[in-house]
């Protein structure tokens, strides 16, 4: 009985490690995301809908 509680202490561990990592890649990210200026986003999107216009006509 008690090897069996050990076991579930140790998913549960590994769980929350888990969420942890999760959490901090998205907060990464996320940072990432807010770094540009308003007006390089602007620009990013322009250039990727010109690519995608010149793309879809043969």
């Amino acid at each position: 009985m008690r090897r069996r509680m050990r076991w579930w202490k140790v998913l549960g561990l590994a769980g929350l490690a888990g969420v942890a990592a999760t959490g901090v890649v998205v907060a990464r990210a996320e940072r990432r995301r807010r770094a540009y200026t308003p007006e390089e986003i602007r620009e990013r999107l322009r250039e990727r809908h010109a690519n995608a216009a010149t793309d879809d006509r043969p």
